[in-house]
């Protein structure tokens, strides 16, 4: 299991990505943490690797599953399972 990163560290202003492009995705590409780009002083954008990415899109997914099936749960459209 990764060790849990406070992403306020991890927050840096537009200037530093436009200044730092190629360092920063180098980095991703080493399984760096996700970086907040901020402008104005606000969050505006999440960089991360496509690898950290693909792996946040596969949980929601299952996550979405599994509230669909407490849905069906709580509507009585389950059956109990009878084993062999």
């Amino acid at each position: 299991m990764e060790k849990f990163t406070r992403y306020s560290t991890q927050i840096k202003p537009v200037s530093y990505l436009e200044a730092n492009a190629a360092e920063i995705l180098n980095g991703m590409s080493e399984g760096a943490q996700p970086m907040i780009i901020i402008k104005n002083g606000e969050a505006k954008a999440v960089i991360q690797s496509i690898a950290s990415y693909e792996e946040t899109q596969e949980t929601l997914a299952l996550l979405e599953i599994f509230a669909l099936g407490k849905k069906d749960i709580e509507a009585g459209r389950t059956k109990p399972f009878r084993g062999a």
